[in-house]
Parts: structure tokens; C-alpha cells; sequence
């Protein structure tokens, strides 16, 4: 296979073809775990934005980055979940679509399936199951042999997501005949989470059974999942967070007959399954085969509103603002005034006036249906769900007492399920299947405002699939090697892979704006892609070492992930981006490491640069009344940075540890960006002038100093930690070409004057844990309560986007400004703030 992939070189084409996200953090004897956190990236969609898992034995940095930082979405080196690479008993699960794993909807409340099972890689370190990712790599153990035998129960109690977890676990160690099984089932549950108008229920269970049938032959079989439904909670504007006094406002709810009842419920049920073989050949060679396969269902409903006010209780004409430009030099007139305080005393008046009003949706519903008109309000699910099956098998050589060598190829199939349902009529009597956004730019009976030419002017009923319907199937295959050797002072390697991707489209419904390349399957893409990763460490003695390593890697585009898609929009037609290609990157690493009785540190500088770079959003561009959807291709990125982690072990009780890293993440060249218009089905070309943009919701600068004391038992912990340089996403259209110019933003020198990046204001955390090891019936009872946020620093803000729409109206039928709007969007870009104090109190008992 590894033959064939490399003489298959010419045959894989690099351009395809033309036809066609409250991250919270718990320990469980000593360990750090996650509990999922949901993040709306950008106004028109939701994104669920997991955390990379980050630890190291050997780095002090590495270790603790994810606990430390982890209120804050911070990103190992500001790359997201795509650059790094999480495997199961040698197996690669990243999804082969978009790139990445979803940690949570895998393997969330899993505490002790996971806990301890994972072996991590900084991205030059070697290890036994794949070259390492930028960004790091795990593998999972989960083979039942792994697990401690005995019974553990875990009761946690908490003001966060959930409110309340039971975790259960048995595994009876590998007895006498060679059989293993290990167990465990949890429950978290919330009827109202920390942000008011969410809710959590999530089951999650896990068994694992193994049977050594001799010396040479194992064989595991897991299987796990975790059935989850939870509400969001919204971001929001400065002046909405300022007239609710409230920094976790959620604009998703509102009161229906008295109750609460959220617009924007997530369900997530991913039941997977694991076969590994191990097979020791001989004592120096050993072949592990691994079978992953899983079923992922994915839904999230939204309120959705037709020939009708914007539902949204935070819309920008609902604002004090709108009726007076609050951040302008010129006193309000009488009128100006009046007007903002109508609006201000409406906000301020009732919490049911800044939150959704369910009953007057269906008001407007029974008014449409008295003419038999089509509804005003309905919700909606956007489904997206996988099938897939990935192999992996590693060979393992250990040549001599000095050299090893692992080979290994990497298989994956996924076949992606996307769509759109009807879920609640809100009353309403009828409902089409007919793109509404089109009408006005073309008449109501063109056919090119149907979704679905097979099924004109269909009704649509509660389950019901409208809009889009499409498959994208992606197929993966990676053959790798890594050849190692120590001796004398060195530890040296070099590994490599190579591998092949193709991806097409097939969509089950015919779009009136692409009749004839929307229904049926696209052309096929190929890309080949591969590279290098080679490395030394030189132990200079006494504990003293110093590292270094370079890589060279291509990575073929991604079928369809957050922040970048290889096709123009699935949910229309077939077509791939213009000048799609394989991304490529480049990096080193040099760092220094000391261990000594008293002091362990790691001080760690590295670079990257990355080329041909695909990106992807989608949102409402103001300028041209449209909802776009926008590919940059051509993209330049450089990371680069300082990371450093010490331990000073002052006392055999007392420690103090310093953690922190100065980063930069930012494009290094304009882009070439094309939009779609949904309202229309034309494509528009432009230069975007985003040099200088930085990568958003993590911080670029941390710091921690953490004071730990160990006595008889019991342990504190005191953390202070620091964050600056938060930068938002940033919205394209404010920066087209065609923008610049419309606002007259040339400089005397012809050149153009690009808006700064929104940021978001970083501070000081305090954070703090207390445990203690108890003994009931001569067994560990262990009890730890974790505080976070001890100050209430509650303005601080994580993550957040600038607003896409214009500070100006359009004319539309000569491009230029119309009108200057009231309203400052510019000044009021969307925020997420930090949980106020919160706590963690679990309790764990072994028997």
C-alpha cells in the first residue's frame, strides 16, 4: 500500500474537479478533564468549538496548559482542533471531513474512561502510533487490560453547565484465563445552568472487554456514547449586557405561557465502537490493528422568521442606540432623546422585554393564517450527522538495543449527512418550501426560488427535510514511517507520510439557482499530500537538555469544517472553491529543558509559516442586501512565539509554578476572496486586505504563577493567571476591496486604511482548589473543591466577532452609500465574558 500511494503520485490531481465550541475544568485524582461548552462563531451559524487536550510528561508547559487556561478557550499556539490529532489504541479519529474531533459530543463525562488512558506527543516528540501533529497528538488506551480494578463511584456538585454529575465505574483487571472488562455510566443534569434560559441532560456510558488469548494475541472491543440534549446561551452586544445588567444575558429564550423556553437546543448522540487486534510477532516486533467505526447524530434548532420582524430581542433597531448615535460629538435632539428613552425604559422595564416573545409568534402566526399565508415564525434543525469507519495499524520494530522503526498506514471513510428539518409550525398552518430570499430579486413564480425543483412549492410539514438536502462523502488514505535511535547523548528521529484524499458532493435536492449542478453527484477532488518531521535531543548532562526539530507538511483541504469548506456552499450546489489546493506548512522548534531536585523547566521558541491557506465563512453582507458565502483561498499565516514552564520545589510540601507564553498568529498577505449571493446564485471576486489579522477567541499572551502546598494529606492550590491580546474574529466585508473604496478609505498615498481588529479585554483570574484523601473501610474516599474566578472578574471576555453590517445603507442599484445609520455596528462588535465565580465540589470513593 505505502508502494502504491507513492507511485500513485501523478494520478491524485492537487486542483479539483470543476463540475461540481463554557469550557470547565474538574480534576479527578490529579487529572484534568473537560465538560462541554457551546459557542455561536458568527451570526448566521452554530459552531461547536471543543478544546484540545494538551498534556506532557516531559514538558512543564505542555502539562498544564489546558486546566490553567482553559476559562479562556486558549489554543496550544493559536492553532485550532484541524492541527491536532487525537487517536484510539492507534487508530486516527479525527473526522476525515472537517478535519477534527469532537471531544465532547465523543466522549464528554467519560472522566474515568479517558482519564488516564492518554499518551500525548508535543508536535516533536516521537511517539508509537503517527507522526505527531502540529498541535500535538493523543492516543486513547482503551483497552480494558488499562483499567484499575475495583469499584469507583463519583458524586460532583457544581454552579456551572450542569449542576449535578454521578459517575459509576467497575473493571475487574485482566484474571487468571485472560479476560478484562471495564464499565462505567455517568449522568450530568441541569434544569437551569449558570446562564439563565439553558438546561443540561447528557447520559454517557462506556464497556470495554478484552481477552489475551496467548502471549502473541489480544483482541478489545469498546464500545461508548454519549446521548446529550442541552439549550445554548447566546453572545451579545456591550449595550445589551449594559441595559440587562447582566455579562451572561442569553438572547435565546423567552417566556412562553409563563415558562422558559430556549430557541436554540442542541442533541448530539455519537455510539462508536473500537476492534483492536494486537498481535506480537516476535518479542521485537509487534503489529496493532484497529477498527473505529461510529454513527454521529447531530441536530440544532433555531427560530427561524418568514416576511417578518427579526425575532432576535438584541436586533440592532431594537437598541436604545439605534435611535441616537451614542458615540458621536453632537447633543441628542428632544426627539433623538425621547426615542432612546423609550427604548431604554422598555429594556429595563421587565426581563420578558429583552427576551424572546414566544406568544406574540404565534400571534403573528394565526394573522397569517387567516389568509392562508405561509408562516411568520417557525423553528428549524440543522441536522448534521456522519457515518464513519477509520483503520489503523502500526508495525513496530525495535531493530537494536539503539534504533526502532514504526510504519503504519491510516484508512477513512465518512459519509456526511446534512440537512434541514422542520420541528414546530408555532402554530402556523403552511409552510413552503421556497427560497424567500431570492423573491425580490426574481419574481415568486421563477423557478429559481424554489429549494427543490423535484418538489415545487412544496408543503412542508413538522419533520419534513426543506431547504437542502446533500451528502458529502470524503475518503482518506495515509501510509507512515518514523525511525528513532538513541545513543550517547542524542535522541534523534525522522518520520514521514504521505496520503491521498477525494471528496465529492450529492445532493438529494435541485436548487432553482443551480438546476443544473445542485441534484446528483459532483465531480470528484483529489488531493495528494504528505511531508517530513525531523528531530534531536542532546542530553548535555546533569539534567540539561536541549531540543530542536524542523518539519515540512501539506494538508489537503478540509470537505466541510468551521472556518474552512472545499466547496462554494454544499447547501446550494455542487461547485468547489476557485483555486482550491493543498495548505502547506513549515516549522521549527528549539527549547531547553532542566530537571534538577529542585527545579524542573522547559523554555521553548518555535516558528511556522503557512501557505495556500483555504478559508470559509458565511454571514449577511450589509452592502449587497445578500447572506454570502465567502471562500479565501491563497491564505498566509505565521505563528510564531516564546513558551516557558518551571516547577521550583522550594520545600518537600510547598512548590510554585510558572507557566506562560508570548504568541503571534496573524496573516502575513491580502487574500483573495469570492462571495456567493444566496440571493442571486452570482459569484463576486475581490481582494480582502487582511494582513495583519490575528487569530481570535484565545489569547496570544498568558501568564500563571500557581503556590502549591502539600501536608498530611490534604492539598491547596492558590493560581493567578493573566491574559491579554484577545482578539475577535474579524468580518471580511469591512475589509473587501470594494468596502475600503465605498468609504472613502485611501490614504494621501493611495493606499487603503484598513479598520484595526476588534479585541476583547483580557485581566486577571484567580482560581484556587482544596482537597483532602479520606479513608472509609479501609478505602479512598477523595474530596476536592475547585473554585475558579475567585475575584468575580466577570469583564473579561474570551471570544466574540465584529459585526458584518455596514455603519451605512446601499443603494442597490448603483453600489454607493445611500444613507449613514444611527447606529454604530462597528462600535458594537458581539462578546462572550467569562463565568463569574464559580465552584466544583467532587467526591470519588474507591472500593
Amino acid at each position: 500500500m505505502v508502494a502504491a500511494l507513492a507511485l500513485s503520485a501523478q494520478g491524485w490531481a492537487q486542483e479539483p474537479a470543476t463540475k461540481g465550541p463554557e469550557q470547565t475544568t474538574t480534576a479527578d485524582d490529579g487529572a484534568f478533564v473537560f465538560s462541554e461548552s457551546e459557542l455561536d462563531m458568527s451570526e448566521e451559524s452554530d459552531v461547536s468549538q471543543d478544546v484540545i487536550q494538551i498534556t506532557s510528561s516531559t514538558n512543564m508547559y505542555a502539562s498544564n496548559i489546558s486546566y490553567t487556561f482553559s476559562p479562556m478557550w486558549f489554543r496550544f499556539r493559536g492553532l485550532d482542533q484541524r492541527y491536532s490529532d487525537t487517536y484510539m489504541n492507534g487508530v486516527l479519529v479525527n473526522s476525515a471531513e472537517s478535519g477534527s474531533f469532537g471531544f465532547s459530543p465523543s466522549l464528554g463525562g467519560l472522566n474515568d474512561a479517558y482519564n488516564r488512558s492518554g499518551d500525548y506527543s508535543s508536535p516533536f516528540e516521537t511517539n508509537t502510533y503517527g507522526v505527531s501533529a502540529l498541535g500535538g497528538s493523543n492516543n486513547y488506551n482503551f483497552r480494558a487490560s488499562n483499567y484499575a480494578r475495583g469499584n469507583k463511584i463519583t458524586l460532583s456538585g457544581t454552579n456551572r453547565n450542569y449542576r449535578a454529575r454521578a459517575i459509576y465505574s467497575y473493571g475487574t483487571g485482566l484474571n487468571e484465563k485472560g479476560w478484562a472488562f471495564f464499565g462505567t455510566v455517568g449522568y450530568r443534569w441541569a434544569n437551569e445552568g449558570y446562564v439563565e434560559g439553558t438546561f443540561y441532560n447528557s447520559l454517557s456510558y462506556f464497556l470495554s472487554l478484552q481477552k489475551v488469548i496467548n502471549d502473541r494475541h489480544s483482541l478489545s472491543l469498546s464500545t461508548w456514547g454519549t446521548p446529550t440534549e442541552r439549550a445554548q446561551a447566546g453572545l451579545s452586544t456591550d449595550e445589551a449586557y449594559w441595559l440587562a445588567n447582566d455579562y451572561q444575558y442569553n438572547p435565546y429564550w423567552g417566556y412562553q405561557d409563563g415558562k422558559k423556553r430556549n430557541s436554540r437546543i442542541v442533541q448530539t448522540f455519537e455510539p462508536s465502537a473500537l476492534l483492536t487486534w494486537d498481535y506480537q510477532i516476535k518479542d521485537n516486533l509487534k503489529l496493532t490493528t484497529t477498527l473505529y467505526g461510529k454513527y454521529g447524530m447531530d441536530s440544532r434548532t433555531r427560530l427561524q422568521y418568514n416576511n417578518s420582524q427579526n425575532p432576535k430581542p438584541d436586533y440592532w433597531k431594537s437598541f436604545p442606540s439605534y435611535n441616537y448615535n451614542v458615540w458621536g460629538d453632537t447633543p441628542a435632539t428632544a426627539d433623538e432623546f425621547a426615542a432612546w428613552q423609550e427604548s431604554y425604559d422598555y429594556w429595563t422595564a421587565s426581563k420578558a422585554n429583552r427576551q424572546m416573545q414566544w406568544d406574540k409568534f404565534y400571534y403573528a402566526n394565526q394573522q397569517m393564517n387567516a389568509v392562508q399565508g405561509d408562516a411568520a415564525y417557525y423553528m428549524l434543525a440543522r441536522h448534521s450527522n456522519q457515518l464513519a469507519f477509520h483503520l489503523g495499524s502500526t508495525l513496530s520494530w525495535d531493530i537494536d538495543r539503539y534504533s526502532k522503526f514504526q510504519a503504519g498506514i491510516q484508512l477513512a471513510s465518512n459519509k456526511g449527512m446534512h440537512y434541514q428539518t422542520l420541528t414546530d409550525m408555532l402554530g402556523a398552518e403552511n409552510l413552503h418550501n421556497v427560497n424567500n430570499y431570492a423573491i425580490g430579486t426574481y419574481a415568486g413564480s421563477d423557478s429559481r426560488v424554489q429549494y427543490d425543483l423535484t418538489n415545487p412549492n412544496g408543503n412542508v410539514g413538522v419533520g419534513d427535510r426543506f431547504g437542502y438536502d446533500y451528502n458529502i462523502i470524503v475518503q482518506k488514505a495515509t501510509a507512515w514511517a518514523q525511525y528513532t535511535r538513541d545513543k550517547g547523548i542524542s535522541h534523534s528521529f525522522i518520520s514521514a507520510k504521505i496520503g491521498g484524499t477525494q471528496m465529492w458532493r450529492d445532493g438529494k435536492m435541485q436548487n432553482g439557482l443551480f438546476a443544473d449542478n445542485s441534484l446528483g453527484k459532483s465531480g470528484t477532488a483529489r488531493f495528494l499530500d504528505g511531508g517530513f518531521k525531523m528531530g534531536t535531543n542532546l542530553n548535555l548532562g546533569k539534567g540539561h537538555v536541549i531540543g530542536m526539530g524542523v518539519t515540512y507538511m501539506t494538508n489537503a483541504p478540509h470537505a466541510s469544517a468551521y472556518g474552512s469548506s472545499a466547496f462554494q456552499c454544499a447547501e446550494m450546489n455542487n461547485n468547489f472553491i476557485d483555486g482550491l489546493k493543498v495548505e502547506h506548512m513549515a516549522g521549527a522548534e528549539l527549547g531547553y529543558a532542566v530537571n534538577l531536585s529542585w527545579m524542573r523547566a522547559n523554555l521553548t521558541g518555535y516558528f511556522m509559516h503557512g501557505t495556500r491557506l483555504n478559508e470559509w465563512q458565511n454571514y449577511y453582507y450589509d452592502d449587497v442586501n445578500s447572506f454570502t458565502y465567502v471562500s479565501m483561498t491563497g491564505a498566509e499565516k505565521n505563528y510564531y512565539g516564546v513558551e516557558l514552564g518551571v516547577k521550583f520545589k522550594v520545600t518537600s510540601a510547598f512548590s510554585i509554578d510558572l507557566l506562560g507564553s508570548m504568541a503571534e498568529a496573524k496573516y502575513m498577505k491580502n487574500t483573495d476572496v469570492s462571495y456567493l449571493l444566496s440571493t442571486q446564485g452570482t459569484v463576486t471576486k475581490e481582494t480582502l486586505y487582511n494582513k495583519g489579522m490575528r487569530e481570535n477567541g484565545t489569547p496570544l499572551t498568558v501568564g500563571s504563577v500557581a503556590l502549591n502546598y502539600n501536608v498530611r494529606g490534604w492539598w491547596f492550590t492558590l493560581k493567578g493567571n493573566y491574559y491579554d491580546r484577545i482578539y475577535l474574529s474579524y468580518a471580511p466585508s469591512l475589509r473587501y476591496e470594494s468596502t475600503l473604496i465605498r468609504n472613502g478609505a485611501v490614504d494621501n498615498d493611495g493606499s487603503f486604511i484598513v479598520p484595526e481588529q476588534a479585541k476583547g479585554h483580557g485581566g486577571f483570574m484567580l482560581d484556587g482548589s482544596i482537597g483532602h484523601q479520606f479513608r472509609i473501610a479501609h478505602n479512598p474516599l477523595s474530596v476536592n473543591l475547585m473554585l475558579t474566578n475567585i475575584l468575580n472578574n466577570r469583564k473579561m471576555v474570551n471570544r466574540g466577532w465584529e459585526q458584518s453590517r455596514s455603519n451605512y445603507t446601499t443603494d442597490q442599484s448603483t453600489g454607493e452609500k445611500s444613507s449613514i445609520r444611527t447606529y454604530d455596528f462597528q462600535k458594537n462588535p458581539m462578546k462572550c465574558y467569562v463565568q463569574g465565580f464559580n465552584f466544583m465540589l467532587n467526591l470519588n470513593y474507591r472500593f
